[in-house]
């Protein structure tokens, strides 16, 4: 097998067809991934034979790197190690939670996606991007299980069968509402109709419309006043946010489309934005907060965009 010398692993570091590899590798990797992928992957890879070379490389790194750890075992090459980090390779490979998540759903979405499901008590549940949930209706209770993601419901009154929703350590208990539970943020519930009674293994708040449960410094949650409505505008295909940082809003829409948004200038991160943003075409909003904020975006691939200041 060919050594890499030190200025082999310089050149592949900036190469741009080892990151097209790299990313290649994450999104066929991916449980979501499409047909329309492959066939979009065959065709980059027939177009160079340099390019079926390095995606070899970097699926053989990517095997190696998914059995158990032997200190014995020699590292991948100095220019993949750096590219793997530049990139986040680990972030982007498929996380092995989301295809079994999606086996035990009833209902789910896939990375962008936002859909309405109608439940069997006429109730309706909004998902929002990559997101799964279970029914776990009986007699007594109609319960959902939230495995992954956000979910908005709109809560069919029945006194005698409260509606509860359980996700990574919150319930959230109602008779007939309207709220959300996001069971990856630290705002974890919101209200926008009714009155939401909300636990923890610390704790338990009961929210009224317009307020949400935070996560606390002890795990237990504290209830505060929010704009719901605007939380919740991603059922609208919308990103409203008010004087956030420009990182926590390429947070936000990195959950809407494959692949990474990297900031180059980490002091950009803290950079405030108000307006709202189209979640269904995420190149278009990532243009228009580069024309409100003096942004440079560089798209090196489809699953790669960097952003850096204008000048």
């Amino acid at each position: 097998m060919n050594e890499h010398t030190p200025s082999d692993a310089s050149e592949e570091a900036d190469d741009p067809v080892h990151e097209e590899a790299a990313l290649w590798v994450a999104r066929l990797s991916s449980a979501d991934a499409t047909e329309a992928d492959r066939s979009a992957f065959e065709a980059w890879r027939a177009a160079d034979p340099a390019r079926a070379e390095a995606f070899a490389e970097m699926e053989a790194w990517r095997r190696t790197m998914q059995r158990a750890p032997d200190p014995r075992r020699r590292g991948p090459p100095k220019g993949l190690a750096a590219l793997a980090a530049a990139l986040g390779l680990g972030a982007l490979l498929a996380d092995p939670l989301g295809w079994v998540d999606r086996m035990r759903a009833d209902a789910w979405t896939g990375r962008g996606g936002i859909e309405t499901t109608l439940l069997p008590d006429g109730s309706r549940a909004d998902l929002n991007t990559d997101t799964a949930l279970a029914l776990r209706f009986t007699d007594g209770e109609r319960g959902v299980a939230l495995l992954r993601g956000e979910a908005v419901f709109d809560v069919v009154p029945d006194p005698g069968r409260p509606f509860v929703v359980r996700g990574n350590g919150v319930q959230a208990r109602a008779v007939g509402t309207r709220f959300f539970v996001r069971i990856d943020g630290a705002v974890p519930v919101g209200v926008a109709e009714g009155r939401v009674d909300v636990a923890t293994g610390t704790g338990e708040t009961r929210l009224r419309a317009g307020e949400v449960a935070v996560r606390s410094a002890d795990s237990g949650l504290v209830a505060r006043t929010d704009d719901v409505a605007r939380t919740i505008a991603w059922r609208e295909g919308k990103l409203t946010v008010s004087g956030q940082s420009l990182a926590h809003v390429l947070s936000e829409l990195e959950r809407y489309r494959r692949g990474r948004i990297l900031l180059t200038d980490s002091t950009l991160g803290g950079r405030r934005f108000s307006g709202t943003l189209d979640l269904r075409d995420t190149d278009a909003a990532l243009d228009v907060l580069a024309a409100a904020m003096g942004l440079r975006l560089t798209r090196l691939t489809p699953l790669l965009v960097l952003v850096r200041p204008a000048s």
